[in-house]
């Protein structure tokens, strides 16, 4: 994994410096992941529109890398501990959004969003016995709906 982890790491250091990105990159391993954390002067950029661009990146790097890794590890870019507090928003909006179901009794629709994004909503709900979770739409236009389990 090492190896893979620092071919990426060179990749993303060509790439931005071909397009003119003032970007460093800090390596981070663990048995799971290889964390490709970037900083630096143009990092908000890697942030803007919900991380789309950021987004864009870890889709090349995993296009390019992710078949060499083993089974269950996985890489991963971040800028900055972005990802880490768009998950936690994430889990906020989907309890907002279980109260409002278990409320008003109406289902949920949340706007387009990545798989990503999707999955941490699926699973902050996953163990809320009375609600259910589907991702409904096509390919980036895909939403995630909440609503209440139907009895069967």
């Amino acid at each position: 994994m090492q190896e893979t982890c620092t071919n990426a790491r060179d990749f993303l250091e060509s790439l931005f410096q071909g397009t003119g990105l003032n970007l460093e990159i800090t390596v981070k391993e663990s048995p799971a992941e290889c964390l490709l954390d970037l900083s630096g002067p143009d990092s908000g950029l890697l942030q803007a529109e919900g991380g789309e661009l950021l987004q864009a990146v870890q889709h090349l790097v995993n296009q390019a890398f992710g078949r060499l890794l083993p089974d269950g590890q996985r890489l991963v870019c971040d800028v900055e501990g972005f990802r880490a507090t768009r998950e936690a928003e994430l889990r906020a909006m989907a309890n907002l959004a279980a109260d409002r179901v278990r409320t008003t009794g109406a289902s949920f629709v949340f706007g387009e969003m990545n798989s990503n994004e999707r999955r941490i909503i699926h699973l902050t709900l996953a163990d809320c016995e009375d609600l259910t979770t589907e991702s409904i739409g096509e390919g980036a236009a895909r939403k995630l709906r909440v609503m209440r389990k139907t009895s069967a």
